[in-house]
Protein backbone atom coordinates (compact mmCIF):
# COMPACT_ATOMS: atom_id res chain seq x y z
CA UNK A 1 0.00 0.00 0.00
CA UNK A 2 1.35 3.39 -0.96
CA UNK A 3 1.74 5.98 1.79
CA UNK A 4 -1.10 8.38 2.45
CA UNK A 5 -0.59 12.05 3.09
CA UNK A 6 -1.44 12.77 6.74
CA UNK A 7 -0.99 16.55 6.69
CA UNK A 8 -4.41 18.16 6.40
CA UNK A 9 -3.91 21.19 4.16
CA UNK A 10 -6.78 23.65 4.12
CA UNK A 11 -7.86 24.60 0.61
CA UNK A 12 -9.94 27.80 0.65
CA UNK A 13 -10.84 27.31 -3.00
CA UNK A 14 -12.94 24.29 -2.02
CA UNK A 15 -15.04 26.48 0.26
CA UNK A 16 -15.32 28.96 -2.61
CA UNK A 17 -16.51 26.08 -4.78
CA UNK A 18 -19.17 25.29 -2.20
CA UNK A 19 -20.44 28.85 -2.56
CA UNK A 20 -20.47 28.38 -6.32
CA UNK A 21 -22.66 25.33 -5.73
CA UNK A 22 -25.18 26.72 -3.25
CA UNK A 23 -25.90 30.09 -4.89
CA UNK A 24 -27.34 28.66 -8.15
CA UNK A 25 -29.54 26.25 -6.17
CA UNK A 26 -30.94 29.11 -4.09
CA UNK A 27 -31.60 31.23 -7.17
CA UNK A 28 -33.17 28.24 -8.95
CA UNK A 29 -35.59 27.61 -6.09
CA UNK A 30 -36.32 31.34 -5.90
CA UNK A 31 -37.59 31.13 -9.47
CA UNK A 32 -35.02 33.31 -11.25
CA UNK A 33 -35.25 32.39 -14.93
CA UNK A 34 -31.60 33.24 -15.47
CA UNK A 35 -30.74 30.34 -13.14
CA UNK A 36 -33.01 27.65 -14.59
CA UNK A 37 -30.06 25.28 -14.57
CA UNK A 38 -29.14 26.14 -11.01
CA UNK A 39 -30.24 22.72 -9.80
CA UNK A 40 -26.84 21.36 -10.94
CA UNK A 41 -25.32 22.99 -7.88
CA UNK A 42 -26.42 19.90 -5.96
CA UNK A 43 -24.26 17.76 -8.24
CA UNK A 44 -21.28 20.00 -7.51
CA UNK A 45 -21.93 19.35 -3.82
CA UNK A 46 -21.94 15.60 -4.40
CA UNK A 47 -18.46 15.68 -5.93
CA UNK A 48 -17.09 17.95 -3.21
CA UNK A 49 -18.56 15.70 -0.52
CA UNK A 50 -17.01 12.54 -1.98
CA UNK A 51 -13.65 14.27 -2.22
CA UNK A 52 -13.60 15.75 1.29
CA UNK A 53 -14.91 12.70 3.14
CA UNK A 54 -12.52 10.37 1.35
CA UNK A 55 -9.57 12.69 2.00
CA UNK A 56 -10.39 12.69 5.72
CA UNK A 57 -10.75 8.91 5.88
CA UNK A 58 -7.47 8.34 4.04
CA UNK A 59 -5.54 10.69 6.33
CA UNK A 60 -7.03 9.22 9.49
CA UNK A 61 -6.58 5.65 8.30
CA UNK A 62 -2.89 6.21 7.68
CA UNK A 63 -2.39 7.94 11.02
CA UNK A 64 -4.23 5.15 12.80
CA UNK A 65 -6.93 7.44 14.20
CA UNK A 66 -9.85 6.38 12.02
CA UNK A 67 -12.76 4.48 13.53
CA UNK A 68 -16.18 3.80 12.03
CA UNK A 69 -17.86 4.91 15.25
CA UNK A 70 -15.94 8.19 15.15
CA UNK A 71 -16.82 8.70 11.50
CA UNK A 72 -20.56 8.28 12.02
CA UNK A 73 -20.49 10.28 15.24
CA UNK A 74 -18.88 13.24 13.42
CA UNK A 75 -21.42 12.99 10.60
CA UNK A 76 -24.26 13.05 13.10
CA UNK A 77 -22.82 16.02 15.01
CA UNK A 78 -22.31 17.99 11.82
CA UNK A 79 -25.63 17.26 10.12
CA UNK A 80 -28.33 16.50 12.66
CA UNK A 81 -28.44 19.56 14.97
CA UNK A 82 -28.79 22.08 12.13
CA UNK A 83 -31.24 19.84 10.25
CA UNK A 84 -33.53 19.29 13.23
CA UNK A 85 -33.54 22.99 14.10
CA UNK A 86 -34.81 23.71 10.60
CA UNK A 87 -37.43 20.95 10.78
CA UNK A 88 -38.73 22.05 14.18
CA UNK A 89 -38.90 25.68 13.04
CA UNK A 90 -40.89 24.66 9.97
CA UNK A 91 -43.62 22.86 11.90
CA UNK A 92 -45.50 25.80 13.48
CA UNK A 93 -45.33 27.90 10.31
CA UNK A 94 -46.50 25.00 8.17
CA UNK A 95 -49.32 24.33 10.65
CA UNK A 96 -50.48 27.94 10.43
CA UNK A 97 -50.04 28.42 6.69
CA UNK A 98 -50.86 25.06 5.08
CA UNK A 99 -54.33 23.62 4.69
CA UNK A 100 -54.88 20.29 6.51
CA UNK A 101 -54.33 18.06 3.43
CA UNK A 102 -51.10 19.89 2.52
CA UNK A 103 -49.93 19.87 6.13
CA UNK A 104 -50.45 16.10 6.25
CA UNK A 105 -48.40 15.74 3.06
CA UNK A 106 -45.75 18.06 4.51
CA UNK A 107 -45.62 15.94 7.67
CA UNK A 108 -45.70 12.50 5.98
CA UNK A 109 -43.41 13.22 3.05
CA UNK A 110 -41.31 16.16 4.19
CA UNK A 111 -40.65 15.85 7.91
CA UNK A 112 -40.58 12.08 8.08
CA UNK A 113 -38.38 11.78 5.01
CA UNK A 114 -35.94 14.48 6.06
CA UNK A 115 -35.61 13.17 9.62
CA UNK A 116 -34.88 9.64 8.41
CA UNK A 117 -32.84 10.61 5.32
CA UNK A 118 -35.31 8.82 3.08
CA UNK A 119 -37.02 11.77 1.40
CA UNK A 120 -35.60 10.91 -2.02
CA UNK A 121 -37.49 7.61 -1.95
CA UNK A 122 -40.68 9.27 -0.71
CA UNK A 123 -40.53 11.88 -3.48
CA UNK A 124 -39.78 9.10 -5.94
CA UNK A 125 -42.93 7.25 -4.89
CA UNK A 126 -44.95 10.45 -5.06
CA UNK A 127 -44.09 10.75 -8.77
CA UNK A 128 -44.89 14.49 -9.00
CA UNK A 129 -41.40 15.44 -10.11
CA UNK A 130 -38.75 17.83 -8.81
CA UNK A 131 -39.17 20.28 -11.68
CA UNK A 132 -42.91 20.76 -11.26
CA UNK A 133 -43.26 24.36 -10.08
CA UNK A 134 -45.52 23.40 -7.18
CA UNK A 135 -42.74 21.18 -5.84
CA UNK A 136 -39.60 23.15 -6.56
CA UNK A 137 -41.09 26.45 -5.40
CA UNK A 138 -43.77 25.55 -2.83
CA UNK A 139 -42.54 22.39 -1.12
CA UNK A 140 -40.55 23.52 1.95
CA UNK A 141 -38.49 20.33 2.14
CA UNK A 142 -38.10 19.23 -1.49
CA UNK A 143 -34.36 19.97 -1.25
CA UNK A 144 -33.78 17.32 1.43
CA UNK A 145 -33.70 14.60 -1.24
CA UNK A 146 -30.01 15.36 -1.81
CA UNK A 147 -29.18 15.00 1.89
CA UNK A 148 -30.84 11.59 1.80
CA UNK A 149 -28.75 10.50 -1.19
CA UNK A 150 -25.53 11.51 0.56
CA UNK A 151 -26.31 9.77 3.82
CA UNK A 152 -27.42 6.59 2.05
CA UNK A 153 -24.06 6.60 0.29
CA UNK A 154 -22.12 7.03 3.54
CA UNK A 155 -23.98 4.19 5.23
CA UNK A 156 -21.88 1.66 3.32
CA UNK A 157 -19.08 3.59 1.61
CA UNK A 158 -16.59 3.72 4.53
CA UNK A 159 -16.80 -0.06 4.85
CA UNK A 160 -16.16 -0.47 1.13
CA UNK A 161 -13.21 1.92 1.20
CA UNK A 162 -11.65 0.24 4.25
CA UNK A 163 -11.89 -3.12 2.49
CA UNK A 164 -10.45 -1.75 -0.76
CA UNK A 165 -7.51 -0.14 1.04
CA UNK A 166 -6.14 -3.64 1.53
CA UNK A 167 -5.17 -3.53 -2.14
CA UNK A 168 -2.89 -1.30 -4.18
CA UNK A 169 -3.94 2.18 -5.28
CA UNK A 170 -4.05 0.96 -8.89
CA UNK A 171 -6.60 -1.70 -8.03
CA UNK A 172 -8.49 0.84 -5.92
CA UNK A 173 -8.75 3.25 -8.84
CA UNK A 174 -9.71 0.50 -11.29
CA UNK A 175 -12.49 -0.76 -9.03
CA UNK A 176 -13.92 2.70 -8.41
CA UNK A 177 -13.67 3.46 -12.14
CA UNK A 178 -15.78 0.37 -12.78
CA UNK A 179 -18.37 1.47 -10.21
CA UNK A 180 -18.53 4.97 -11.70
CA UNK A 181 -18.95 3.65 -15.24
CA UNK A 182 -21.51 1.02 -14.29
CA UNK A 183 -23.70 3.40 -12.28
CA UNK A 184 -23.42 6.18 -14.85
CA UNK A 185 -24.43 3.94 -17.76
CA UNK A 186 -27.29 2.50 -15.70
CA UNK A 187 -28.54 6.03 -15.09
CA UNK A 188 -28.21 6.88 -18.78
CA UNK A 189 -29.77 3.66 -20.07
CA UNK A 190 -32.76 3.60 -17.74
CA UNK A 191 -35.83 5.07 -19.38
CA UNK A 192 -37.43 6.54 -16.25
CA UNK A 193 -35.78 9.91 -15.71
CA UNK A 194 -37.88 10.57 -12.62
CA UNK A 195 -36.49 7.41 -11.04
CA UNK A 196 -32.89 8.17 -11.96
CA UNK A 197 -33.24 11.70 -10.57
CA UNK A 198 -34.23 10.60 -7.07
CA UNK A 199 -32.82 7.07 -6.85
CA UNK A 200 -29.66 7.16 -4.74
CA UNK A 201 -28.11 4.25 -6.64
CA UNK A 202 -28.30 6.28 -9.85
CA UNK A 203 -26.55 9.24 -8.20
CA UNK A 204 -23.67 7.51 -6.46
CA UNK A 205 -21.38 7.88 -9.47
CA UNK A 206 -21.20 11.63 -8.74
CA UNK A 207 -19.95 11.09 -5.20
CA UNK A 208 -17.57 8.43 -6.52
CA UNK A 209 -16.05 10.98 -8.91
CA UNK A 210 -15.06 12.92 -5.80
CA UNK A 211 -13.73 9.71 -4.25
CA UNK A 212 -11.61 9.07 -7.34
CA UNK A 213 -10.17 12.61 -7.21
CA UNK A 214 -9.37 12.26 -3.50
CA UNK A 215 -7.43 9.03 -4.07
CA UNK A 216 -5.38 10.62 -6.85
CA UNK A 217 -4.62 13.82 -4.93
CA UNK A 218 -3.82 11.94 -1.77
CA UNK A 219 -0.86 10.41 -3.56
CA UNK A 220 0.42 13.86 -4.47
CA UNK A 221 -0.38 15.56 -1.17
CA UNK A 222 -2.23 18.36 -2.93
CA UNK A 223 -3.67 19.54 -6.26
CA UNK A 224 -1.97 18.77 -9.55
CA UNK A 225 -0.28 21.98 -10.68
CA UNK A 226 1.35 21.67 -14.11
CA UNK A 227 4.54 23.63 -14.68
CA UNK A 228 3.27 24.87 -18.03
CA UNK A 229 1.50 28.14 -17.29
CA UNK A 230 -1.05 27.80 -20.09
CA UNK A 231 -2.16 24.36 -18.88
CA UNK A 232 -2.07 25.49 -15.26
CA UNK A 233 -4.47 28.33 -16.04
CA UNK A 234 -6.63 26.75 -18.74
CA UNK A 235 -7.59 23.42 -17.12
CA UNK A 236 -9.24 24.97 -14.02
CA UNK A 237 -10.84 27.58 -16.29
CA UNK A 238 -12.38 24.83 -18.43
CA UNK A 239 -13.69 23.19 -15.26
CA UNK A 240 -15.11 26.51 -14.06
CA UNK A 241 -16.96 27.02 -17.36
CA UNK A 242 -18.25 23.44 -17.27
CA UNK A 243 -19.80 24.18 -13.88
CA UNK A 244 -21.24 27.61 -14.67
CA UNK A 245 -22.43 27.21 -18.26
CA UNK A 246 -25.24 24.73 -17.46
CA UNK A 247 -26.47 27.02 -14.69
CA UNK A 248 -27.34 29.73 -17.21
CA UNK A 249 -28.02 27.76 -20.39
CA UNK A 250 -29.92 24.71 -19.18
CA UNK A 251 -33.61 25.34 -19.42
CA UNK A 252 -36.38 23.55 -17.57
CA UNK A 253 -35.51 19.88 -17.38
CA UNK A 254 -39.16 19.01 -18.06
CA UNK A 255 -38.75 20.61 -21.50
CA UNK A 256 -36.48 17.72 -22.52
CA UNK A 257 -37.44 14.78 -20.29
CA UNK A 258 -35.95 12.28 -22.74
CA UNK A 259 -32.41 13.40 -21.84
CA UNK A 260 -31.08 11.32 -18.91
CA UNK A 261 -30.28 13.40 -15.84
CA UNK A 262 -26.83 11.79 -15.71
CA UNK A 263 -26.04 13.32 -19.12
CA UNK A 264 -27.46 16.69 -18.06
CA UNK A 265 -25.17 16.90 -15.01
CA UNK A 266 -22.09 15.30 -16.55
CA UNK A 267 -20.44 18.63 -17.43
CA UNK A 268 -20.73 20.25 -13.97
CA UNK A 269 -19.66 17.01 -12.28
CA UNK A 270 -16.51 16.68 -14.39
CA UNK A 271 -15.91 20.42 -14.19
CA UNK A 272 -15.97 20.23 -10.40
CA UNK A 273 -13.46 17.39 -10.52
CA UNK A 274 -11.14 19.47 -12.72
CA UNK A 275 -11.33 22.44 -10.35
CA UNK A 276 -10.56 20.31 -7.31
CA UNK A 277 -7.70 18.53 -9.04
CA UNK A 278 -5.97 21.49 -10.69
CA UNK A 279 -6.82 24.70 -8.85
CA UNK A 280 -4.78 26.43 -6.18
CA UNK A 281 -3.46 29.91 -5.57
CA UNK A 282 -1.01 29.62 -8.44
CA UNK A 283 -3.83 30.00 -10.99
CA UNK A 284 -6.67 32.47 -11.53
CA UNK A 285 -9.56 30.14 -10.68
CA UNK A 286 -7.91 29.09 -7.44
CA UNK A 287 -7.41 32.71 -6.44
CA UNK A 288 -10.94 33.65 -7.53
CA UNK A 289 -12.54 30.90 -5.46
CA UNK A 290 -10.36 31.86 -2.49
CA UNK A 291 -11.71 35.39 -2.13
CA UNK A 292 -13.19 36.01 1.31
CA UNK A 293 -16.87 36.52 0.35
CA UNK A 294 -16.99 33.19 -1.50
CA UNK A 295 -15.06 31.36 1.21
CA UNK A 296 -17.32 32.84 3.88
CA UNK A 297 -20.45 31.73 2.05
CA UNK A 298 -18.91 28.33 1.46
CA UNK A 299 -18.30 27.89 5.17
CA UNK A 300 -22.02 28.36 5.88
CA UNK A 301 -23.23 26.63 2.70
CA UNK A 302 -24.83 23.72 4.57
CA UNK A 303 -26.92 26.07 6.71
CA UNK A 304 -27.74 28.23 3.69
CA UNK A 305 -28.86 25.11 1.81
CA UNK A 306 -31.01 23.91 4.72
CA UNK A 307 -32.77 27.23 5.35
CA UNK A 308 -33.28 28.68 1.88
CA UNK A 309 -36.06 26.41 0.62
CA UNK A 310 -38.31 26.49 3.72
CA UNK A 311 -38.02 30.29 3.85
CA UNK A 312 -38.78 30.68 0.14
CA UNK A 313 -41.57 28.15 0.01
CA UNK A 314 -43.42 29.21 3.16
CA UNK A 315 -43.20 32.87 2.21
CA UNK A 316 -44.64 32.14 -1.24
CA UNK A 317 -47.44 30.03 0.22
CA UNK A 318 -48.26 32.78 2.71
CA UNK A 319 -48.42 35.37 -0.06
Amino acid sequence: MNPVNTNPVYRPEIDGLRALAVLPVIFFHAGFQLFEGGFVGVDVFFVISGYLITSIILREKESGSFTLAGFYERRARRLLPALFVVLFCCIPFAFLILTPPFFKEFFDLGLAGAATFSSNFLFLIQRDGYFVAANSELNPLIHTWSLAVEEQFYLFYPLLLLFMLRFSRTILLVVFSFFISFIFFFAVAHGDTHLTFFLSGARFWELLIGVFVAIILNERGGPLVPENRFIRESVPMVGFLMVLTPVFFLKSFDASPHIPIAVVVLAPVLGTALIIMFSDRSNFIGRLLSIKPLVGLGLISYSAYLWHQPLLALSLIHI
